[in-house]
């Protein structure tokens, strides 16, 4: 039988104790006070349906883990960047230093929910917007408003002392991407480069667009490099524009993901930070 892993930022007691009978589980094992593992948890459909109905209701994320799961049984570690790695839509933040974010965050919102198919339209619909904007709003949008999502610096912190390889590949650009590849001791990262004229945005990307092709073909070239099979990579996103790359790996995580995301992965994150991954693990819980 399997684990389940229970946790939410503030995990009720009673929570734990009707997810225990719900799950038929033998006991109840605190990793942390926000944290229980349910071990040797039923794990049939309709047990599981039934924990996910719960979960949804209550705000409590789950995941039914394997007896003995290890982080260094991975290794690559992939993820997007706005609105997983990070807590905004850099473009939308870009555009409202012109006073157009509306415009495009409606945008952002259609392609994200998967109703504009064609990424690239979508970008460049957005990217054209921008023109005549100086570059010093990108600075500003990077000094100012972008932060990290809860918990990412601990789940890469741990990754890399695990010896995972860690990816950042993006939809957005190279202007933020190069920052955190720095920032945070990234192994690589990948993302659209906007083009500039005498220090104003042209409203144009510069070669071919990043998109969700261009994601999945990153992750499977940079596994490839360090010798990893694409069933040992774990891929974070929260967008349609991820979900090939998600496709591809061993372990998919959903993070505050849009619904069509979070029906086509393997695990997810509605309302912990990042590290609650590190939970589903029996070398990094706790």
């Amino acid at each position: 039988m399997t684990h389940l892993v229970i946790q939410a930022p503030a995990l009720a007691q009673d929570a734990v104790e009707h997810l225990s009978r719900l799950a038929g589980a033998r006991r109840a094992v605190e990793l942390s006070p926000n944290a229980v593992r349910l071990t040797e948890a039923d794990a049939a459909a309709p047990t599981r349906r039934a924990v996910a109905d719960y979960c949804r209701q209550a705000g409590v994320d789950w995941a039914y883990v394997e007896p003995g799961a290890r982080l260094s049984d991975w290794k690559v570690l992939a993820m997007d960047m706005d609105s997983t790695l990070i807590n905004i839509e850099c473009i939308d933040e870009i555009a409202d230093m012109a006073g157009l974010k509306p415009q495009v965050a409606a945008i952002t919102e259609a392609a994200m929910r998967g109703e504009i198919a064609n990424f690239s339209e979508s970008l460049t619909r957005r990217v054209a917007l921008l023109a005549g904007l100086p570059l010093e709003a990108l600075d500003r949008v990077y000094q100012e408003r972008l932060q990290l999502n809860p918990g990412a610096e601990r789940l890469l912190l741990a990754a890399h002392r695990t010896g995972i390889k860690t990816l950042l590949v993006s939809g957005g650009f190279t202007w933020f991407t190069g920052k955190l590849l720095q920032r945070l001791q990234l192994h690589e990262a990948h993302a659209n480069t906007l083009e500039a004229q005498n220090g104003l945005l042209t409203g144009r990307v510069l070669g071919d667009i990043l998109d969700a092709e261009g994601k999945a073909r990153h992750l499977a070239e940079f596994s490839q490099r360090h010798g990893s099979r694409l069933s040992q990579a774990i891929a974070i996103g929260d967008g349609a524009n991820d979900l090939k790359m998600l496709g591809l790996a061993g372990m998919s995580v959903a993070y505050h993901a849009k619904p069509v995301v979070r029906e086509q992965t393997t695990h997810a994150l509605d309302v912990c930070g990042l590290d609650g991954l590190l939970n589903w693990f029996e070398d990094t819980c706790g």
